[in-house]
């Protein structure tokens, strides 16, 4: 078996997070959870901030997402490639594509209906601060 059958979702690169409190929130992440602030940007009306708390993928808490509520956002290599195989399996986007700084995205729901987030990964490390 392929390491795409059986990782078909690319890599976990983000969880985001909703923010009912964005201030409170970043404090409470950097001041009690000791979280490395990547990022911290107001752009387009809302506030969102990429934090490092441990290994694996940042957290990114953003005050125009639900709340309480995470989404888990993949990143794949080839996005079409990826959603012509997911839909041929009778997948479906709930919105997208969309840009987000990455590079396209879907936003999808499992049955349950909680949110996740698919993106072709064509301007990798784009939030990142310059020179890292």
């Amino acid at each position: 078996m392929s390491r795409k059958a059986i990782l078909p979702l690319g890599v976990l690169k983000y969880l985001y997070v909703g923010s009912a409190k964005f201030k409170e929130d970043l404090a409470y992440y950097r001041d009690v959870l000791g979280a490395q602030v990547i990022w911290n940007k107001h752009a387009f009306g809302a506030h969102v901030a990429a934090l490092r708390v441990a290994e694996g993928p940042q957290i990114l808490i953003a005050d125009h997402r639900p709340s309480p509520g995470c989404m888990p956002v993949f990143c794949v290599s080839d996005l079409d490639e990826t959603t012509a195989e997911l839909a041929s399996r009778g997948w479906k986007p709930k919105t997208g594509p969309f840009e987000i700084p990455d590079g396209p995205c879907y936003v999808f729901e499992d049955p349950s209906g909680n949110e996740l987030a698919v993106f072709g990964n064509v301007r990798p490390d784009a939030l990142l601060p310059r020179g890292v």
